[in-house]
């Protein structure tokens, strides 16, 4: 194999190896010098549209699936490498990095048969040995930044969770001291504080316990490839839930209270109460966007029937 089609294989250039594929079909048997196919190439390189193309070759796929190289890496060897650097940084932060890396490997093992899933190669390593020690590193880095998330994410959930359990008992403008009901229980606005009270006040104890459940975790392998990303979903959703709901009930207690004298002055406290959200969301919001289409989202591999040409 030439440089030239490594460097396409190595850049993502899909269609100069279509066009070279329907110009030589021998050339997806074609090694390099380790004795790699193109195929292996993009396993290594992390090109998902390349490899991708391996599902339009019918039965062919299976016998490139059980091809090695000089070491006698099968291709599932090859997945447990670490992506290249590059690769590596199109997904910010180290668990989602180590997500991608475990989505790749899984999507490759559906590939191979049973027996290649076992198999030693040059080294006496099996591809799971393969893996566990080339990300050794980047799952230690995606466990502290897991952490340092919910240990941050935390806090403010704690915080939230307290004031809103503080509130319900601290209504605003007090009980009746003879029968102890609220005085503006009459109040439609009153109706929503207390709503808004209760909603934050589970939504940040759920967030609580999600982040505390990635605090707890065992964080082996398997958990940064849905465990972790969905505890963290639900711990960021219910946050921003409960951050808006408090931001709501205060809202609603600053128009009880001022209502029937300056009423006015509750519309400018209750659009700074946004501010908090905006930021909020400014600073949180694309996280949990990226981790819900990296765990959820379209998958990176096309799977063709048939081959582009």
């Amino acid at each position: 194999m030439d440089h030239a089609i490594y460097d396409a294989i190595k850049h993502g250039i899909v269609e100069f190896v279509v066009k070279l594929m329907k110009q030589d079909h021998e050339s997806i048997w074609r090694k390099g010098i380790k004795g790699r196919t193109m195929f292996s190439h993009a396993i290594v390189l992390r090109q998902e549209k390349i490899f991708s193309l391996m599902y339009g070759l019918g039965i062919k796929k299976n016998i490139v699936a059980r091809r090695h190289d000089i070491f006698h890496n099968n291709i599932l060897h090859l997945a447990g490498k670490l992506s290249p650097p590059s690769q590596l940084d199109r997904v910010s932060g180290a668990a989602l990095q180590m997500q991608r890396e475990l989505q790749w490997f899984k999507e490759v093992e559906s590939m191979v048969q049973a027996k290649y899933k076992e198999e030693f190669n040059e080294y006496h390593k099996t591809p799971s040995t393969v893996f566990t020690e080339e990300h050794a590193t980047l799952m230690k880095e995606g466990e502290s930044w897991m952490k340092s998330t919910a240990a941050s994410c935390m806090v403010v959930a704690t915080l939230i969770a307290a004031l809103m359990f503080t509130t319900a008992f601290t209504l605003p403008g007090g009980t009746k001291s003879d029968t102890g009901i609220p005085v503006f229980i009459g109040h439609g606005a009153f109706m929503v504080f207390i709503v808004a009270d209760s909603l934050s006040l589970f939504s940040s104890s759920t967030s609580v316990l999600m982040f505390l459940g990635i605090l707890t975790s065992r964080y082996a392998e398997e958990d940064f490839l849905k465990s972790l990303p969905n505890k963290l979903i639900i711990g960021l959703s219910s946050l921003f839930f409960s951050l808006l709901s408090m931001m709501v009930a205060f809202g609603s207690a600053i128009y009880v209270v001022l209502s029937h004298r300056i009423a006015w002055v509750s519309i400018p406290l209750i659009v700074l109460a946004c501010i908090p959200i905006t930021f909020f969301a400014l600073l949180q919001f694309p996280l949990l966007v990226e981790i819900v289409m990296c765990t959820y989202g379209r998958s990176i591999f096309d799977k063709p029937t048939k081959l582009p040409y």
